[in-house]
């Protein structure tokens, strides 16, 4: 069968995504720059820093992604609710997501507190884990702040309005980088903090977040109407379920290859500080164009969401196309960019030769995965528009748990390949979770 395209088909569609995704794109940018600046900062410092920041970052950012995902399951039922015109329902919708996200927010970093006693027995040098210890509790405790504002954020994107959050991140971030030049090197008067300097000012930028989103709701009558709904009664047990139902498993999903990468953070440890530098090098400009990728996903689920909310089942598939479509032609970009500045980029972070080594070869990975990493994040973003979530999470805990992570293992520490083994694992499960995660799409967008 002739494969067959026309713009014209597209055309709307890709216009409406790319007016959602790109103020989400431009806010996780912003989110990215905020990692790459603590990077390159605390690169300065030394090898033994840079890598306490990626060991306690690795280990956070599961728990970060658990949360996050929870949030991300109000979108495509608010968006439902709001395209088929029951704005009120939405808006009970929100008070239900925003004590949904507080309560698992706290759940979740009360155990993430704790695992901070086991990360002196993860196999990392000592001068690592006692300068990650705490910066990681100050991250973990930004958890809290973080959660409020992307309960706000969710729900304007549910309602098709992505760019609050786009000003309000963009100008949190530029307040977090400014911080951490404060902090980490002790300029302008400021105590010199170094690791934990960076941990201080992404909570100051994440406590600003939530208050900013308050001032701006309570000072525009359009927005401050939302609240009318809130009251106790519409705190509904029931619709608290029906979120869980949502967000959990695309919490699970997010949690699962979050945590496949972190391991891989905790076993690049097991070759010294510095493979464990070059892997964070190469793991933030990855993690750089993953982010902007998800901007797309997260702009796909809102648009799936919207034309399924008005039972136009031939818009959902052309959507999802669509930013499929889109979702390509970015990758293939970000591919490009990484391998032919494999090279020049390890040296923007750091001076150590061994470590820029180590991040050069680490980056060329990175440039083979990324169209299957940037598939398989569209494709997902599209299911959840039609709020199919359960079955990614189980075809990602296989390709991850399963596939990827013994086959990193047994690569690079049992056949002795080393750090780049690691790397070679998440090609093949990247590869693997994208190509099931497309063909469940065409299934469910079959005509």
């Amino acid at each position: 069968m002739k494969f067959k395209y026309s713009y014209q088909t597209y055309r709307s569609h890709y216009k409406k995504t790319l007016l959602l995704a790109l103020p989400i794109m431009l806010s996780q940018l912003g989110n990215a720059i905020v990692m790459l600046s603590d990077t390159l900062m605390v690169g300065r410092l030394g090898k033994n820093e840079l890598a306490a920041v990626a060991f306690g970052n690795a280990i956070f950012i599961v728990g970060f992604v658990l949360i996050q995902g929870i949030t991300f399951g109000s979108t495509p039922l608010i968006g439902s609710s709001f395209a088929a015109g029951r704005h009120r329902y939405a808006s009970e919708q929100f008070a239900n997501s925003l004590l949904v996200d507080v309560l698992a927010s706290a759940a979740v970093g009360s155990i993430m507190w704790f695992f901070s006693y086991a990360m002196p027995h993860l196999g990392q040098d000592e001068a690592v884990w006692r300068l990650a210890i705490p910066y990681y509790q100050v991250m973990v405790v930004s958890l809290i702040p973080y959660v409020v504002f992307l309960a706000f954020k969710q729900y304007l994107e549910g309602l098709g309005n992505t760019r609050y959050s786009m000003n309000i991140t963009l100008a949190c971030c530029l307040l977090n980088v400014v911080l951490n030049y404060l902090l980490i090197f002790g300029k302008c008067g400021f105590p010199n903090l170094g690791v934990l300097g960076a941990g201080i000012a992404t909570l100051i930028a994440r406590l600003a977040m939530p208050v900013s989103y308050l001032l701006l709701f309570r000072y525009k009558s359009n927005l401050w109407r939302h609240f009318f709904f809130f009251k106790l009664n519409t705190l509904k047990w029931k619709e608290m379920k029906k979120l869980g139902a949502v967000g959990l498993p695309i919490g699970g999903q997010m949690f699962i290859e979050c945590l496949a990468f972190s391991c891989s953070a905790i076993m690049a440890g097991w070759f010294g500080a510095a493979a464990l530098a070059g892997h964070e090098i190469a793991m933030n400009m990855s993690s750089l164009t993953f982010m902007m990728v998800t901007g797309i996903s997260s702009g796909t689920t809102i648009c799936v969401a919207h034309q399924k909310g008005m039972g136009n089942k031939k818009g959902v598939k052309k959507a999802g196309n669509a930013a499929l479509q889109l979702g390509f032609c970015y990758s293939c970009c970000c591919a490009l960019m990484l391998a032919m500045g494999h090279n020049l980029i390890p040296s923007l972070f750091t001076a150590d030769a061994e470590v820029i080594e180590t991040a050069s070869v680490l980056l060329l990975f990175a440039a083979v995965y990324q169209i299957s990493d940037g598939m398989q994040a569209v494709s997902i973003g599209a299911l959840r528009g039609i709020a199919d979530v359960k079955v990614p999470m189980y075809i990602c805990t296989f390709c991850y748990l399963v596939l990827n992570l013994p086959f990193s293992y047994l690569v690079a520490v049992k056949f002795g390949m080393g750090i780049s083994g690691i790397w070679l694992g998440f090609i093949i499960g990247l590869g693997t979770v994208a190509a099931i995660m497309i063909t469940r799409w065409k299934m469910k967008t079959k005509s």
